[in-house]
């Protein structure tokens, strides 16, 4: 048993987080899908949720592949592909995991609790990922998949987490080389202290402006600036072919 403080109160909401997921996991399996690497090194290196991660991580690929292949038997492999990666990425488990409350118990380092990792997305997550491999452990594999499509189901019919898979920066190579519109830049710009950044983004193609865009990261702000610089050129081409031309228009995520 860890002398961290928080141990007993987070011990407390286990009840309240199985509810949540509608499942029941035996409390020693729960324990270690909550405990983060920063937790166990503070601890003794005790182990972390790591193998369970990567063993749900296995169990949400599959739930989700097959759901999606019998679901919809006109769509093709790259269509798939794309949906497959918008719901089980780590922006839509994060989500998840928010709606839960997961966060809240977490087993975290002392560092991760004073830089907000209880709302890091990538640690949310992970845990979610983890929370899988334990019910698996606990009951099989049914109980399982029917909690992955429980929590992740409803995505697949979401249309804007479906447009969260798409790549949008590879399809704005795809247009400006398409197009012959010129080089792409992103102007960068980040505001807020170091554990707690923020950052904008400003698509230039050709030296012109065509979007802007915001997230935690670069990444996510690039990506936010180039779907907004998408829809316009959907605008500016409308009625020329579209605004890929002969560009494929979309990529896998």
């Amino acid at each position: 048993m860890s002398s961290d403080p928080e141990s007993p109160k987070l011990e407390d909401g286990h009840q309240l987080l199985l509810k949540r997921l509608g499942v029941t996991i035996d409390a020693g399996t729960l324990r270690l899908a909550l405990t983060h690497r920063s937790y166990a090194y503070e601890n003794g290196g005790i182990p972390t949720n790591e193998r369970l991660e990567f063993l749900g991580d296995s169990i949400l690929g599959f739930s989700v592949t097959d759901a999606l292949y019998r679901d919809n038997p006109t769509l093709p492999e790259g269509e798939l592909a794309k949906r497959r990666s918008a719901v089980v990425s780590t922006r839509a488990l994060a989500s998840i995991a928010r709606s839960l409350g997961v966060g809240e118990f977490i087993y975290l380092g002392q560092g991760e609790r004073l830089t907000k990792g209880r709302n890091k997305s990538s640690i949310l997550a992970d845990t979610m990922e983890s929370l899988i491999g334990a019910t698996y452990l606990t009951h099989g594999i049914e109980t399982a998949r029917e909690l992955v499509m429980r929590l992740v189901g409803p995505l697949l019919a979401d249309s804007a987490v479906l447009g969260a898979g798409t790549d949008w920066k590879t399809n704005i190579q795809e247009i400006a080389a398409a197009r012959h519109l010129g080089t792409i830049e992103y102007e960068i710009t980040g505001t807020g202290p170091d554990h707690n950044r923020s950052f904008s983004a400003r698509l230039l193609i050709g030296g012109q402006h065509f979007g802007t865009g915001a997230g935690p990261s670069k990444k996510e702000a690039e990506r936010s600036a180039a779907a907004a610089g998408w829809n316009v050129l959907q605008e500016r081409f409308a009625g020329k072919g579209g605004a890929a031309g002969s560009a494929s228009g979309t990529a896998a995520g």
